[in-house]
């Protein structure tokens, strides 16, 4: 087993497949001490999210002068969470409805799974916002098990993975995890997904990530780093036995293969989806260079209000984050790892300026693990990390739930 951190040790021999020994069936289920430790800070930190909503609809109402606070739920159904839920309550095109519609709000830009399991968990739970949230409490919890155990694969330190998910937990838009957003649900496919990768279990591996593509377009780009570490394996003695399982890494493809067919069929549109992030939310595609142009522009050219210039440049400060990681996973040879985040630099940073980034930086395991590997050698790191990211994460949290996060 390789104990290699994805970007901060020295590169192995060559570029092999960090492979995980397999387990008896039992303990793939079973929680350790180690296991219970992360569930326990997950729960407190979505405990101490749901009292920061709670006194920002008191503190921050979204008029002065109001008498009555919002309702309790009311801090997380914004943005992005409206639209799921309008997906899961009407369908993509209620009434007959479409792009050809005035003011439509390009819901089908939003992959059908989130929207497809909030349908279903509201047959149980009447509350659609409840319902969102208790999606994505559960799926939040799967993810920081599968991410502190990928993370002690990866590192030998004693308390790798509670680390791991100490700094992930932790992070500027860690808000998004609780919220009625697919980062949570889409990590409890994607990091399982890894993890059985990482053991050569790749039908697993390759029914975790199509339901991970049926989430978000990001899984196709899990699905191409598995893929290569699935060719890795190969090279490095996998055998005949190995190249059988080819045909999963395929599979992924068929969630937006089948969403595309649907949206012809409804809009005579195969890339109905793309063009509507197009329309709604400037991904037209632009060169790398002309997106960092007009993000710079917004950032510090005096073209936005403040608010709009903060977003812009955090936008600038997540994307130098994101090259820096692939570098550094490209120097140590971490192939899989480094087309996984490249790719999705790529579909981020050639729209007409950069849109979601810090919320991406969520999906980049390796860089919590390498964050974790670099706290673990040096203790300094872990202090300095804490008091730039507890008022970033703490002033994000805000901005979300009392409504101001767009500017």
């Amino acid at each position: 087993m390789s104990t290699l951190s994805p970007g901060l040790r020295p590169p192995p021999a060559r570029p092999a497949a960090v492979a995980v020994a397999p387990e008896p069936r039992a303990a793939r289920f079973r929680l350790s001490a180690a296991d219970r430790d992360v569930l326990w800070l997950y729960l407190l930190t979505r405990i101490s999210l749901w009292i920061t909503a709670h006194f920002a609809r008191w503190l921050f109402p979204a008029q002065s002068g109001v008498r009555e606070t919002a309702p309790v739920l009311a801090p997380f159904q914004r943005w992005d969470a409206n639209h799921y839920l309008h997906i899961a309550r009407d369908g993509y095109f209620p009434a007959g409805a479409g792009p050809w519609t005035s003011g439509w709000d390009n819901r089908e830009a939003f992959f059908p799974g989130y929207p497809f399991l909030l349908r279903a968990v509201h047959t149980v739970v009447p509350d659609w916002t409840a319902a969102g949230l208790l999606i994505s409490l559960v799926a939040g919890a799967v993810a920081v098990l599968a991410l502190a155990r990928i993370a002690r694969a990866y590192l030998p330190e004693e308390g790798a993975g509670h680390r791991t998910v100490v700094l992930f937990l932790l992070s500027p838009c860690a808000v998004f995890l609780a919220a009625g957003y697919t980062e949570a649900l889409f990590l409890a496919f994607a990091l399982p997904a890894w993890l059985a990768a990482m053991k050569h279990r790749w039908a697993l591996a390759a029914v975790l990530t199509t339901l991970g593509t049926a989430v978000r377009v990001s899984g196709l780009f899990l699905a191409a780093a598995i893929g290569l570490l699935f060719l890795l394996s190969v090279r490095g003695g996998g055998g005949r036995r190995t190249w059988r399982s080819a045909g999963w890494t395929l599979l992924p493809a068929l969630p937006p293969a089948a969403y595309s067919w649907y949206l012809h069929a409804h809009t005579g549109d195969w890339m109905a989806w793309k063009h509507a992030q197009e329309r709604g939310w400037y991904r037209t595609f632009h060169p790398p260079w002309e997106a960092w142009a007009n993000t710079w522009t917004g950032a510090f050219g005096g073209t936005q209000s403040t608010g709009y210039a903060f977003m812009f440049q955090a936008e600038l400060a997540a994307m130098l984050v994101g090259l820096a990681l692939v570098a550094l996973l490209v120097r140590r040879r971490r192939w899989p790892e480094a087309v996984y985040v490249a790719l999705s630099l790529w579909a981020l940073g050639t729209s007409y300026w950069y849109t979601s980034v810090p919320r991406a930086t969520l999906l980049w395991w390796p860089l919590w693990i390498g964050l974790a590997s670099l706290s673990l050698r040096r203790p300094w790191f872990r202090t300095v990390y804490l008091c730039v990211a507890a008022p970033v994460t703490t002033l994000v949290a805000l901005t979300f739930l009392t409504g101001r996060w767009a500017g």
